[in-house]
């Protein structure tokens, strides 16, 4: 069983910064990339940023020069900085795992946790 967990969502005002937080736990036996997808109220569900085993980082437009990825592999967690926020960045963010768990090798995903950027 594999398991990702987030954390550190919440409410902040425009220009604020937050960051989040995702472990992942459980038979893991190898993880190709872990990332950062979000969901607004009747919208689909967004790439924010993906981070590579390798390294290598792809971030959406709309987050570049603002949100910042980032990993501990002795942890299996990875993080988000997000700095500069904006109302449009209001949603649910959600962890996603591409790696070789019990079931396989495939996409595993968190619960999410909601971040509100409001006044």
């Amino acid at each position: 069983q594999v398991q990702l967990v987030e954390s550190g969502g919440g409410l902040v005002q425009p220009g604020g910064s937050l960051r989040l937080s995702c472990a992942a736990s459980g038979s893991i036996f190898r993880i190709y990339a872990m990332g950062w997808y979000r969901q607004a109220p009747g919208k689909q569900r967004d790439l924010v940023a993906r981070l590579t085993s390798n390294g290598n980082t792809n971030y959406a437009d709309f987050v570049k020069g603002r949100f910042t990825i980032s990993r501990d592999n002795a942890k299996n967690s990875v993080y988000l900085e997000m700095n500069s926020l904006k109302p449009e960045d209001t949603a649910v963010y959600y962890c996603n795992g591409d790696l070789d768990g019990p079931s396989g090798s495939h996409d595993y995903w968190g619960q999410g946790t909601q971040v509100t950027v409001s006044s």
